[in-house]
């Protein structure tokens, strides 16, 4: 492919914010401008951030914090400023990570323009809520979400298991674009024995770590449970609980958790550190649409315990490189951390098969699927750089 796109992402959050969709959209806009593509991102004003220095590649707009979820952020609608900004210089795709206010505005923009959007599936909101016990607000947006995405020229979606689910909900044009990870800086060469020292644990003693957001969705009763059950089965084994990581469910883990060590929020360098000094990774979610750190927790070296669907679903074959339990069963799950620790020997292969395979998921691939991704829906002749695909524009109809 010898010409370049003009690809515009829009999105409610990116870094320096922290989770699992600022991580992976920070990653594709480095590599489509590595690989010669203007990229505009635009999103929300992070607290007190000056005017942006390079204005045709970045539009700030005010942010609205979301409830429960302190750093993160609405972006308001800006309609008439997208078709201002787009009719003055038109991108040839739009890529809209995330579907509230700002992403529906510049959907609403891009139909009228006639510009072609692909959508991302970053977050399974209608599964969080859900968790707290909100059916009718599941089938609300359940609805919205498909009357959003079905709007797009393809869903983007980064693991099989959620892709046959939104297919079996009515979702269409769904494709697949899995997470890499960065295994040069998440190496068990990074493992510090100060550290462990740090954390009270001798070179022979066993860390169970989890990292995350620490969030009512996360089903982190489970997290309590487990290493308590791990604690009673090896009493011979000294075990510590490391939790990195920051949310609401905090104060509540810590008074439940008295002996564990909880880190907070950490990055980069030091985050990895954090993950090669441990030795086991529990990660008892049933939320997520794929969940990177697992892949940066295998990448680690790490012996991960978690449920069979995401990207444990994809990249742990139970037994060889990890353990797994079916979607649900609590118990399963226990017993998957009790046979990582059965035996030294089984816990030492499981970890050095984890780094093996994870060395292998690179993210060169994932933005050459995505690069493609992006061709597709724009017509060859319009693939030159600043002309915009010839799309005929469908009339604009609200969700009912």
């Amino acid at each position: 492919m010898s010409t370049f796109l003009h690809v515009t992402l829009i999105t409610e959050t990116y870094g320096p914010e922290i989770n699992g969709v600022a991580n992976t959209l920070g990653r594709l806009c480095d590599g489509l401008r590595l690989r010669g593509h203007t990229v505009e991102l635009i999103r929300p004003r992070q607290g007190n951030e000056p005017a942006p220095e390079a204005p045709q590649d970045l539009m700030l707009c005010r942010g609205w914090p979301i409830p429960g979820y302190p750093g993160l952020q609405w972006g308001q609608a800006s309609m008439h400023k997208l078709l201002r900004r787009w009719q003055r210089r038109r991108p040839d795709v739009l890529y809209i990570a995330t579907e509230g206010p700002l992403g529906l505005s510049a959907l609403r923009a891009a139909r009228r323009l006639g510009i072609a959007v692909i959508s991302g599936f970053h977050t399974n909101f209608p599964q969080y809520s859900q968790q707290y016990g909100m059916g009718f607000v599941t089938r609300l947006l359940t609805h919205y979400l498909r009357w959003f995405h079905n709007r797009s020229r393809t869903t983007l979606v980064p693991s099989v298991s959620q892709k046959l689910e939104l297919e079996r909900r009515g979702f269409e044009r769904v494709e697949l674009l899995s997470r890499g990870v960065d295994s040069q800086l998440f190496t068990p060469s990074k493992r510090s024995q100060a550290l462990r020292e740090h954390w009270g644990l001798h070179a022979d003693e066993i860390a169970v770590l989890h990292v995350g957001r620490l969030a009512s969705e996360k089903n982190l009763g489970l997290l309590k449970s487990s290493f308590e059950a791990l604690s009673d089965s090896y009493p011979q084994h000294r075990l510590k609980l490391i939790v990195v990581g920051d949310g609401p469910q905090r104060a509540t883990l810590q008074a439940q958790l008295p002996e564990a060590i909880f880190c907070g929020i950490q990055r980069g360098e030091v985050l990895a550190t954090h993950y090669a000094s441990g030795d086991l990774f529990l990660f008892p979610s049933l939320t997520e649409t794929f969940g990177n750190v697992v892949l940066e927790a295998l990448a680690s070296g790490l012996a991960v315990v978690a449920y069979d669907e995401a990207a444990a679903g994809q990249h742990i074959r139970h037994g060889h490189n990890g353990a797994l339990a079916m979607p649900g069963d609590e118990e399963a799950f226990i017993d998957a951390a009790r046979w990582l620790l059965e035996d030294s020997e089984t816990l030492r292969r499981v970890r050095l098969n984890a780094r093996q395979h994870a060395s292998r998921q690179g993210w060169n691939s994932i933005i050459e699927q995505f690069e493609r991704q992006l061709y597709a829906v724009c017509p060859p002749e319009n693939n030159q750089p600043g002309t915009a695909p010839v799309i005929s524009p469908a009339p604009f109809r609200s969700p009912q």
